[in-house]
């Protein structure tokens, strides 16, 4: 059974969801890709609570590696391109190409893969950018991937992220 809670953050409020031992999704509310919830249990549990602790501690600054054990549901390629998404260092940036020439695939299959990113924030997707350092495909919205990157300390201008401040 999946129980899921709702959670308040500067950029809006979040739906997290837990399989009961880790935390399996985490979305923008109303985002691209927003789940169903039908055969869910809004339920909060102690995991989903520490979540929203951790997000809030994120958010002020505090928190820039996140404990909460993580449980994405996808295919064998999805899994893959989340696994290199998440060893995306705090403040880091890496192009969709070095992430496909990395997994031997494609920028297209990697974008695909990495916008159907089910656990948002947790497994740090904002910090995927075009070859150049351009904002692209953040299914949460492109104002909220600039505003996660600028509180990590990337340096964007004119949609651009070029280096940490």
């Amino acid at each position: 059974m999946i129980e899921w809670m709702t959670c308040s953050t500067p950029l809006g409020d979040m739906l997290l969801a837990s399989d009961g031992p880790a935390l399996c999704g985490a979305w923008f509310v109303g985002q691209k890709y927003f789940p169903s919830l039908e055969g869910w249990k809004e339920q909060k549990n102690e995991l989903l609570e520490q979540t929203a602790s951790e997000l809030d501690c994120y958010f002020k600054g505090q928190l820039r590696c996140f404990t909460i054990p993580l449980r994405p549901q996808g295919s064998v390629f999805k899994q893959q391109v989340w696994a290199s998404i998440s060893e995306i260092g705090y403040g880091c940036i890496v192009s969709y190409g070095s992430l496909a020439e990395q997994l031997n695939s494609g920028p297209r299959a990697v974008g695909a893969a990495t916008g159907r990113n089910p656990l948002s924030i947790f497994i740090p997707c904002h910090r995927v950018v075009g070859s150049v350092g351009e904002l692209r495909g953040y299914a949460g919205g492109l104002d909220k991937k600039e505003t996660l990157l600028k509180l990590e300390g990337v340096k964007v201008r004119y949609g651009i992220a070029t280096s940490r401040n």
